[in-house]
């Protein structure tokens, strides 16, 4: 792993920790914020499962399925170009996923807190690390559908 991609890991595994953290200290599960009434609020719960309550208590699959996603990543990450939002992309995920990874093997569930309401629609609630997984699959999408995601095509920046 390059440290461009070992740098934005670090830093997105920090900032999860941390606002974890910060927002069960400070808030507790269970607790609530109203920041935008009717529309956003910080809300601390127990996610025992993945995204719309995927593998509800299915603690070992998640591990397992978070592990596995590791290392692919790490297998694969050398068939793509290395350029700027490459390397994000990577760290993006590879932080997003220990920073939720960690949440499962310490506590047994993750800690979400971010929450929309749309009308009478709630979306799921979710982390930074969520928000760094989907940004990293959504930058790696596009590098794919440039064709960066073949060893010809590498180069160094």
């Amino acid at each position: 792993m390059n440290r461009k991609i070992f740098a934005v890991s670090v830093i997105t595994l920090l900032i999860d920790q941390l606002t974890k953290i910060l927002i069960s200290t400070f808030i507790g599960i269970n607790g609530k914020m109203n920041l935008i009434k009717n529309f956003f609020s910080i809300h601390c719960i127990e996610n025992y499962g993945a995204a719309w309550s995927l593998f509800n208590y299915k603690l070992e699959i998640l591990i397992i399925a978070s592990i596995v996603a590791l290392i692919i990543l790490a297998r694969y990450m050398y068939n793509f170009q290395t350029n700027k939002r490459n390397n994000l992309a990577f760290g993006l995920l590879i932080g997003g996923i220990f920073g939720n990874l960690i949440d499962r093997i310490f506590l047994g569930y993750v800690r979400d807190f971010l929450s929309f309401q749309f009308g009478h629609y709630q979306y799921p609630i979710f982390n930074f690390a969520d928000i760094a997984i989907v940004l990293g699959v959504f930058l790696l999408t596009i590098a794919i559908l440039k064709g960066e995601d073949k060893n010809e095509n590498r180069s160094k920046q």
